[in-house]
């Protein structure tokens, strides 16, 4: 008899791929929503589930669904600070994450917003849709080729992102601790310093390490940029200070923000609150900052390619587990 996972967090435009990709022959059941302390209950007899961000794989849920039989806790993510792995040992459950998947997908999310801010194609779409036609003052940018791109974290997919901009024409430079062989043919390496004064765009794809690098992005971190710079943060949320940056925009100092992911965003991403007040007034600030604040749910990865691998890969853990009894890419 094949194993029973259950799958939260997919969404109808994903349920073909969890189906076509499913080699192993699992007995799989899809839930649209995310897990969490109601429909937990879907899962109860199944032996593995799998989970995405802002699932609610907490010391509650694990241990009603150890009590009936689950074995394997698979996330589709590279982070995992979703999953209560204090918990999962506890438990004697076993779990594995995606240690990657295609960098292209988010690589392209902060170009597109990087030139949308660049170009000014949020405020100037949103002017001929009102059926004014006048190109005024505002929508003068300068071109790619002429600025200067940094990449602050040159992994994966800081360097795809930074092949993206040379691609386009920019100079590009970079900051990371760790100075890879590959990156060195892309960027010119710099001092964090030099990156944040000298930088037209900067895009941010560093991992966020507690105590290290908390709210990175900061008044300090944004006086000390290129009037009228922008910033680009598709990596974590807790890397930016959103009240620095709502100063930044406000007083000019920042032409544009554009970010996909928010600190503690699970309180409004991939909910429709449209009509509603949001309870941090911060993000309702930002949200009214708009064309000069690009905002989008955390979709970076909601491509074709990247659901993929984060769906092929998971499947592949599970079997790991089954067949092996460990696996590769185990976090607990």
């Amino acid at each position: 008899m094949s194993i029973k996972l259950v799958c939260f967090g997919v969404r109808p435009t994903e349920v073909e791929f969890f189906n076509k990709l499913n080699k192993y022959g699992y007995d799989l059941k899809l839930v649209e929503k995310g897990l969490n302390h109601e429909n937990v209950k879907e899962a109860i007899g199944a032996e593995a589930i799998m989970v995405r961000g802002n699932c609610m794989a907490d010391r509650q849920n694990l241990e009603l669904l150890k009590n009936n039989g689950l074995k394997y806790v698979l996330t589709r993510t590279v982070g995992f600070d979703h999953v209560d792995l204090e918990a999962v040992k506890e438990f004697g459950l076993k779990s594995a994450r995606v240690p990657g998947y295609s960098p292209n997908a988010i690589s392209e999310l902060a170009v597109t917003l990087a030139m949308m801010l660049l170009r000014h194609t949020a405020y100037t779409v949103n002017r001929t849709r009102e059926k004014n036609f006048i190109v005024d003052a505002n929508m003068f940018s300068k071109e790619i080729r002429n600025c200067t791109v940094g990449i602050i974290g040159t992994g994966r997919i800081g360097l795809t992102t930074a092949k993206l901009f040379k691609g386009l024409g920019a100079k590009v430079i970079g900051y990371d601790v760790f100075q890879s062989d590959a990156a060195k043919e892309i960027v010119e390496f710099v001092s964090q310093e030099e990156l944040i004064k000298t930088s037209d765009v900067i895009s941010v794809h560093m991992p966020y390490i507690k105590g290290v690098n908390y709210h990175l992005i900061n008044d300090e971190f944004i006086n000390n940029m290129k009037d009228g710079g922008i910033i680009i943060n598709t990596a974590r949320g807790e890397l930016q200070d959103i009240e620095a940056i709502i100063r930044g925009i406000e007083s000019g100092k920042l032409g544009g923000y554009g970010a996909d992911v928010l600190e503690g965003e699970s309180r409004v991403f991939f909910k429709d609150l449209k009509g509603q007040e949001i309870d941090d007034k911060n993000i309702e600030k930002l949200i009214e900052m708009f064309p000069k604040v690009l905002l989008t749910p955390h979709m970076g990865s909601y491509t074709d390619e990247a659901l993929t691998n984060m769906i092929s890969i998971s499947y592949d853990n599970l079997n790991e587990y089954l067949t092996e009894s460990n696996c590769k890419n185990a976090i607990a």
